[in-house]
């Protein structure tokens, strides 16, 4: 009998077939950020229970792991991470656990011709803001869950298929809302550069005042050119992140003061952490849907 929660059933004489996994459900899971913990969730269903380590606001660019992080790691039948050095500070904590028991870093199997490198040539990690990049990260959860529990593979594929669907639905849902915003004001000023992927994926030029990672301080020389350019441009919005310091984004605005153009903080967007659970922007379209209307309504 399968229980929900956090209680975990004896093995069933049946379950002892299973190749890989022996114990009873829910499978423990633990994730790094929101979003990969959103797609552990859609997948699993009620056959697992996902603990994410990061919740709102929490940057994990700059997050490292506790002891009591490292205690539900260990705990854990699996481990799901987003890669790429997203997760830079926890990169030692993943290869001790990866020795121990399944570790999967859910970016790392998209082709790499598909992904943006940063100035030094290393991956730039914020790959969930293409949609449709982030329902192959879907299949790679798929490919993990299957793996490790193979008896109830025809489960995990028929959610992943109705996610995937679902996400193709919102991959052109936000094409179309972002193509109302004139092309030439479909510029995306941010505070740090995490963006990409949704210029590429969604037609928009995208700035960012401090680099891919946010371990990276913007200088006094990036905010200035930052300030030039949204002055030549006459560009009238910026926006803040929810997991990142306004600092930078309020310097700007100061500094677009002083040279007589007045631009505005268009709202605050989710970047690299989803918003508060149980609500709308707690889920990964929920997110998306919230940063695409921030977008359009204060760029039209």
């Amino acid at each position: 009998m399968m229980t929900t929660g956090c209680e975990r059933a004896a093995p069933s004489p049946d379950d002892s077939a299973n190749r890989l996994y022996k114990g009873g459900y829910p499978i423990e899971i633990a994730c790094t950020t929101g979003m990969v913990a959103d797609l552990a969730r859609s997948i699993g269903g009620e056959r697992v229970h996902v603990v994410p380590l990061m919740g709102e606001g929490v940057d994990p660019h700059l997050y490292k792991a506790s002891p009591v992080d490292v205690d539900i790691l260990s705990r854990a039948d699996v481990i799901l991470y987003s890669g790429h050095h997203l997760e830079g500070k926890m990169a030692d904590v993943f290869v001790r656990m990866a020795s121990r028991k399944p570790t999967f870093a859910v970016t790392e199997q998209i082709p790499a011709a598909r992904l943006l490198n940063n100035s030094e040539g290393s991956v730039d990690p914020h790959i969930w803001f293409d949609v449709s990049l982030w329902s192959e990260a879907a299949g790679a959860v798929l490919e993990a869950l299957k793996e490790f529990d193979p008896k109830h593979a025809a489960e995990y594929q028929s959610r992943a298929e109705a996610l995937q669907a679902e996400l193709t639905k919102l991959h052109a849902e936000t094409k179309a809302s972002l193509a109302t915003v004139p092309k030439e004001r479909r510029v995306l000023v941010t505070a740090h550069d995490a963006f990409r992927y949704l210029g590429r994926a969604y037609d928009l030029e995208v700035r960012g005042i401090q680099g891919i990672s946010t371990e990276s301080e913007a200088g006094v020389r990036e905010v200035n050119e930052l300030v030039d350019y949204l002055v030549s441009r006459k560009i009238k919005a910026v926006f803040v992140e929810s997991s990142v310091s306004d600092k930078n984004v309020r310097a700007l605005i100061e500094g677009c003061l002083a040279r007589g153009h007045i631009v505005v903080i268009g709202g605050e967007l989710y970047s690299d952490a989803m918003g508060k659970s149980g609500t709308p922007e707690g889920t990964y379209t929920g997110m998306v849907r919230h940063n695409v209307a921030t977008i359009v309504k204060a760029l039209q």
